[in-house]
């Protein structure tokens, strides 16, 4: 076969993820048009992972239980959309199945291990998708039968590239088509070729837009070169990687909600958005995440965002992902996870962003009022604290008036607040980890009394700077 065809493209890149990526090959056969998904992928998922809650639902639908259960989960899907049916699955006459089960963050429990080895994961080629007409897609990316991701492919070699690929979404698929709805089936669209690859997740004709999903090379656009293969090969042996999606889909995609104003009028209405992590983003919280899972607290970090690169997306999803953090022993990494931003915007889309992957109550806490809500804060452990690095002076004051009020010990506040281990995500840090406030901040965390921290902060009087940059050292 000629390595110049978009076949032999394609070929390499199913092969190389059944074979070493974890997928499954799917059939085209297997797709339901009417429906959006793969029936049986479905069902063969929810009767492998939950025989007891099959069989409990079979008593009350009887033969026709795969159908119901089917119709069921479609109308779940046009309601709340694939990533809240992968995360929470969908309920019917009272019987709750799970969709997905997501890598577990500590091996102390082995059975959610056993779970998520069950997950299936289909690649399927040349999926003819439309009842209308008899387009079919070069991929589609499936887990557990939920179309989630399709992709168009070019090759340099037949005189089309990754332009073409962009074209052929905008102009020959029809945004109105069950699988191209939004939120409710495929989530992310891929153009690529063997060298550049684009991504989006809103199909809208002629105004669909893409955004790079490269690598960058040598401090510009596109990709480096690639010795071994294509210089695309890194989307499928490690984004589309089997672990890799599982991660992107459990913990990265989410639902944004954007409200829109109309200038002309004033009126305001509500927009929902699908976010998936641009390459940069994807690569950032997971080099952080490791090396910090390695090394623990106590390690300086620096991460450059260029303006419209996704910034407040990238510390939530670094803020969440730390809080979750286990080290090889099983033990938690952080106990807090201390976000500092004078961005408002942030604050709202951090608490969204966050809550849509953990639906716990009080692990995100918005420090809005005064310093003993901070001080609080600090001291019952919360588990992801938003704030302003304004507050932290005032922390030893605001101990002080509660501990003569009796509200708390003296003695022992501040000891309580520096055995915790913290990460500090610092937004705009080139403008924030300088002066008094950064320093007061410092001391309050890492002081081991508060005599201590109060000590430190007394010897600072009649210093000149560099008196006190050595203090600091």
């Amino acid at each position: 076969m000629s390595i110049t065809t978009e076949k032999t493209f394609e070929t390499a890149l199913v092969e190389s993820l059944t074979t070493t990526g974890g997928w499954l090959a799917g059939q085209d056969q297997a797709y339901d048009k009417l429906l959006a998904i793969f029936p049986d992928y479905v069902l063969a998922f929810l009767q492998d992972t939950q025989p007891k809650q099959w069989q409990k639902l079979a008593k009350t639908h009887g033969p026709a239980i795969d159908t119901k259960v089917l119709q069921r989960l479609g109308k779940e899907l046009e309601l709340r959309g694939t990533l809240d049916i992968l995360r929470n699955g969908f309920t019917d006459y009272g019987v709750t199945f799970r969709m997905s089960y997501p890598k577990p963050e500590s091996s102390l429990n082995p059975g959610t291990t056993v779970l998520y080895e069950k997950n299936q994961l289909h690649i399927t080629r040349q999926l003819h998708y439309s009842t209308a007409n008899n387009n079919s897609l070069d991929l589609v990316l499936s887990v557990n039968g939920l179309p989630v991701a399709t992709a168009e492919l070019k090759n340099q070699f037949t005189g089309q590239s990754a332009d073409h690929a962009r074209r052929q979404f905008r102009q020959d698929r029809d945004p109105k088509e069950l699988l191209f709805q939004g939120k409710s089936r495929a989530l992310v669209h891929f153009a690529l070729d063997s060298d550049e690859v684009y991504m989006t997740t809103r199909l809208e004709g002629a105004k669909t837009r893409f955004l790079p999903f490269n690598l960058g090379n040598n401090q510009a656009a596109g990709n480096p070169p690639n010795p071994g293969g294509y210089k695309t090969a890194y989307l499928w042996e490690t984004v589309w990687q089997r672990d890799s999606w599982m991660d992107i889909v459990s913990r990265f995609l989410h639902i944004q909600t954007d409200t829109i104003e109309d200038k002309a009028t004033g009126k305001t209405h509500k927009r929902e958005r699908i976010v998936f992590p641009r390459y940069h983003q994807l690569d950032a919280v997971r080099k952080l995440a490791t090396n910090a899972r390695g090394k623990g607290a106590g390690s300086n970090y620096l991460i450059q965002h260029s303006a419209g690169s996704g910034k407040s997306n990238s510390i939530a999803w670094l803020a969440y992902r730390l809080f979750s953090l286990h080290n090889l022993a099983n033990e938690r990494v952080f106990d807090t996870i201390i976000v500092i931003t004078d961005r408002k915007v942030l604050d709202q889309q951090l608490q969204n962003t966050i809550y849509q992957f953990e639906h716990r109550t009080g692990v995100v806490q918005k420090i809005d009022k005064d310093t003993s809500q901070l001080r609080d804060a600090l001291l019952t452990g919360s588990g992801i604290v938003i704030t302003t690095l304004q507050k932290f002076p005032f922390i030893l004051d605001s101990i002080d008036r509660a501990a003569n009020d009796q509200k708390l010990d003296k003695a022992d506040s501040l000891a309580k607040i520096a055995a915790r281990r913290y990460a500090l995500i610092v937004d705009e840090a080139h403008s924030s980890q300088g002066g008094e406030a950064s320093r007061k901040m410092k001391e309050v965390l890492a002081a081991s009394s508060l005599e201590e921290a109060a000590k430190t902060d007394e010897t600072s009087d009649g210093e000149d700077n560099e008196d006190m940059i050595r203090r600091s050292m």
